[in-house]
């Protein structure tokens, strides 16, 4: 199969013209090597043709996935669209009278919700494998890592195959980063805040700068465990499952229709992933309301 894909995609480079000799280096490697199929040397000329696109194919993380999913970036701007709505309008409810006045807070809020909703489509997202090997001296977990795939559900090309080791390896690894974002993100998001709060209380005296009760490390690191838990295997299934191997074979010529059922999707994720928060929180009882 190998052999197939490489001939494919060899073929699929000289219908344009190009070679081996003049296509990014670590692109010609998987090429020569069999690892990816004539679909996706398509896609990469495509991609090349946008002045935008063709700067990020510059990037290997961006590469790797827009060649994977070429509405990658739709799909980002979707999550982090939703993700300032539905945060612009609980800090509007939660803070009511006083939204205007605290614009300095609900800005820092969204910026950390930004940061965190990108990750929670970067992380999850199918990839195409175009890694450089591994050291023969690198350690056997670097070596495990290194053979799973991105997404535990993603399709895996011809001549390729993921086991179910390796996919159950991807949603560790993933797991342990969202660990990090959602801890350092809840970390950075409250410390802003702390910082403004002090600011305005140097410069008005009158403001009123008491904040609630709020356990805040502990808070930080239930977020990070909600995020290496329920957030990561929601956007993995979202991800590998429903739109790759659901809603895209469906519309594959259709994409914008694809994109109007993703965002219709990947909005009601958004919010499931609140309704759910505030249930775990209220759960372990860092969100609970002293009688």
């Amino acid at each position: 199969m190998e052999i197939l894909n490489r001939g494919e995609a060899l073929g699929a480079l000289a219908e344009v013209g190009r070679s081996l000799n003049n296509i990014p280096d670590d692109l010609a490697v998987a090429i020569e090597s069999g690892k990816i199929p004539a679909l996706v040397v398509h896609r990469y000329f495509d991609l090349e043709s946008s002045p935008v696109l063709s700067w990020l194919l510059r990037f290997g993380g961006f590469k790797e996935r827009l060649l994977a999913d070429d509405l990658f970036l739709t799909k980002v701007a979707i999550e982090c669209g939703v993700g300032i709505f539905t945060k612009t309008a609980a800090e509007l409810a939660g803070r009511q009278e006083n939204f205007t006045k605290e614009l300095d807070f609900v800005l820092a809020d969204l910026a950390m919700a930004i940061i965190a909703d990108f990750m929670l489509v970067w992380l999850p997202a199918p990839t195409v494998s175009l890694q450089r090997r591994l050291s023969v001296n690198a350690g056997c977990l670097n070596k495990f890592f290194y053979a799973c795939p991105d997404n535990a559900f993603q399709v895996a090309f011809a001549g390729m195959s993921y086991s179910l080791v390796q996919r159950i390896g991807a949603i560790m690894r993933n797991g342990g980063k969202l660990f990090v974002v959602g801890t350092g993100s809840s970390l950075i998001g409250t410390g802003i805040t702390v910082i403004l709060i002090a600011t305005r209380i140097t410069v008005d005296a009158s403001f009123d700068g008491q904040t609630n009760d709020l356990p805040i490390l502990s808070t930080s690191i239930a977020y990070g465990v909600f995020m290496a838990v329920s957030s990561n295997l929601r956007y993995q299934i979202l991800a590998g499952v429903i739109e790759q191997r659901i809603l895209e074979p469906l519309f594959h010529d259709n994409k914008l229709m694809l994109g109007a059922i993703c965002f219709a999707v990947r909005t009601g994720n958004t919010f499931l992933g609140s309704l759910m928060w505030v249930a775990f929180a209220h759960w372990i009882g860092i969100q609970t309301i002293n009688e």
